[in-house]
C-alpha cells in the first residue's frame, strides 16, 4: 500500500460506503421514471436478474483490481499493463484511456447529480419556510420557479458540491466512513417510515401490481440497454469507483462475499424504494414523466393530507442523504486518481476536482432556462445527458474494465482474492471458475447485445 493511503476502519464501514454510493439518487429519483417508461414489473424483474448475472461479477472484478494494485483505476491499469508481457503492452495501450474516460464520465455524472441534489435542497428549504411561517406550500409554483431560474440552480449546485468537498477533504476513515456511518442508518429508518405510509395509501394495490406484475409486452428494444446501464449506475460499476473502494479494503475481506452482499442489499433497497415511491406517484394529482417526475407529483400529494408536509420533509431528507452518499463516492474516485497521477495533497486534489465538476455542472444547471430550447428526440438536455452517459457511456466503460480484469490482471492475483481467509467456503476453485465464466461468456455478450439493440432502435 502506498504511503499515506487510507483504509476502511471496519468492514462494516466499507459496506455502508458501498451501499451509500450505489444507492443514491439513482434508485429514488431515476429508478421510478425509468421503470415507468419501460412498463413496470417486467423491467424490474429484468433489472434484478441483471444485477446478479452481470452486475455482481463486474463489481467483484473492480474490487479485486483495486485491492490487488492498491490504486485507483488509472494507476491500476498502468500497473497491470507494466506487469504483463512487454510484447503485449503496445496492444493494450488503448486500455490506458479507459481510466481517463471513466474519470470524465465520473465527473460529468457528479455534475448533473449535483444539479438534482440542488433541486432537493430547494424543496427542503421551501418546506422549512412553510413550516416556520405557516404559509401554504405551492408545489407547482415551487417547481416552475426552480426550473425557470437557472442561476438559482447554479447556487444550489455549488452548495451541494461544497458539502461534498468538505467531507471528502478529510481522510477515508475520518471523512467518508464517519459521514456515511451517520447517514445510512438514518436513511434506512426514514425509508421504512415512508414505505409504511405509502403502503397505507388507496393507490398501493394498483402500484404494487404495476411494480411487481411482469408484462413483457411492455418492454422495448431499448429496455435491455436501460436496464444494463441502470444496474451499472446503481452498483457504481464502470466509474472506477469500486476500484477505488477496493484499494482501501483490508486483505482480510473476502471479496466474492463482499460483492454478493453489496449487490443483494442494493437490489433489496431498490425494490423497497419502488414500494415506497409508486403508491405516491400513482395517487398524484398531476401526471409527470422524466427527471421532473418526483418533484412534480409527490409534493402535490404531501399537501393533500394531514401531516403531509412533515412526511414530505422526511422524504426529501431521505432523498438528499442518498444524493450525498453517492456524490461522496464519485468525488472520492476522482480525487484518488488525481492524487496518484499528479502526486498532490488530498486537500488540493479535492478542491481542484470539485471546481472542475462545478464547471461541468453549469450546463445541466442551465438546461431548463438558458438552454431550454435544446431538444433531443423529445428529451430535454438533462434527460438526454442522463441517457447518453448511463445507457451508453457506462456500459462501454464497464465492458472495457472487464477485459482488463480478464486478460491483463494476472491469474495469480485473481485466484488469491478467492482464497477465503475465514475458511467459510472450501470449494473456492469452483467459485473462481464460475466467476471467470460469467465475466467472459455472460457479461460481455449481454452488454454488447444491449448496446446493439439500442443502436438498432435509433436506426
Amino acid at each position: 500500500m502506498g504511503a499515506g493511503r487510507g483504509t476502511w476502519g471496519t468492514q462494516f464501514g466499507f459496506y455502508l460506503a458501498a451501499i451509500g454510493s450505489a444507492f443514491g439518487l439513482g434508485n429514488i429519483w431515476r429508478f421510478p421514471y425509468i421503470v415507468s417508461e419501460n412498463g413496470g414489473g417486467a423491467f424490474v424483474l429484468l433489472y434484478v436478474f441483471l444485477v446478479f448475472i452481470i452486475g455482481m461479477p463486474l463489481l467483484v472484478g473492480e474490487l479485486i483490481l483495486g485491492r490487488s494494485t492498491r490504486s485507483g483505476l488509472m494507476r491500476a491499469i498502468d500497473i497491470v499493463i507494466d506487469e504483463g508481457p512487454k510484447k503485449d503492452n503496445e496492444k493494450f495501450f488503448r486500455f490506458k484511456w479507459l481510466g481517463v474516460g471513466s474519470l470524465i464520465l465520473c465527473g460529468i455524472v457528479l455534475a448533473y447529480y449535483a444539479v438534482i441534489s440542488g433541486w432537493v435542497l430547494h424543496y427542503l428549504s421551501q418546506l422549512t419556510v412553510t413550516a416556520m411561517t405557516g404559509s401554504p406550500f405551492d408545489p407547482s409554483g415551487t417547481l416552475s420557479f426552480l426550473l425557470a431560474n437557472g442561476w438559482l440552480q447554479v447556487l444550489l449546485t455549488s452548495v451541494h458540491l461544497l458539502v461534498v468537498i468538505v467531507i471528502v477533504a478529510k481522510d477515508v476513515e475520518e471523512g467518508i466512513e464517519r459521514a456515511v456511518g451517520f447517514m445510512m442508518p438514518l436513511f434506512v429508518v426514514l425509508l421504512l417510515v415512508l414505505a409504511v405510509k405509502s403502503l397505507s395509501l388507496p393507490s398501493a394495490p394498483e402500484a404494487m401490481r404495476f411494480l411487481l406484475y411482469p408484462d413483457f409486452s411492455s418492454l422495448s428494444m431499448q429496455s435491455l440497454g436501460q436496464a444494463v446501464g441502470h444496474v451499472f449506475f446503481t452498483l457504481s460499476v464502470g466509474f472506477g469507483m469500486m476500484v477505488t473502494f477496493g484499494s482501501y479494503l483490508s486483505d482480510r475481506v473476502y471479496i466474492p462475499i463482499a460483492g454478493f452482499r453489496v449487490a443483494t442489499m442494493d437490489s433489496f433497497i431498490s425494490l423497497f424504494a419502488g414500494v415506497m415511491i409508486f403508491p405516491l406517484v400513482m395517487v398524484g394529482i398531476q401526471p409527470a414523466t422524466g427527471p421532473e417526475m418526483l418533484f412534480a407529483s409527490l409534493p402535490v400529494l404531501f399537501g393533500s393530507f394531514s401531516g403531509g408536509l412533515l412526511f414530505g420533509f422526511g422524504f426529501f431528507i431521505c432523498l438528499y442523504l442518498a444524493a450525498l452518499g453517492a456524490s461522496i463516492g464519485l468525488l472520492e474516485t476522482i480525487v484518488s486518481n488525481f492524487r496518484e497521477s499528479l502526486s498532490v495533497k488530498r486537500a488540493r486534489a479535492v478542491w481542484l476536482s470539485g471546481g472542475v465538476c462545478f464547471l461541468f455542472a453549469l450546463l445541466p444547471a442551465l438546461s431548463s432556462s438558458v438552454f431550454q430550447g435544446f431538444d433531443f428526440g423529445g428529451k430535454g438536455l438533462l434527460e438526454f445527458l442522463d441517457g447518453l452517459l448511463i445507457n451508453w457511456g457506462l456500459p462501454v466503460a464497464a465492458l472495457i474494465t472487464s477485459q482488463v480484469v480478464l486478460y491483463k490482471l494476472s491469474d495469480l492475483k485473481k485466484k488469491a482474492a478467492f482464497e477465503d481467509p475465514g475458511s467459510e467456503f472450501h470449494d473456492t476453485e469452483k467459485i473462481y471458475s464460475h466467476w471467470i465464466f460469467a465475466l467472459r461468456w455472460v457479461v460481455s455478450p449481454i452488454v454488447i447485445l444491449a448496446l446493439a439493440l439500442q443502436l438498432l432502435s435509433l436506426l
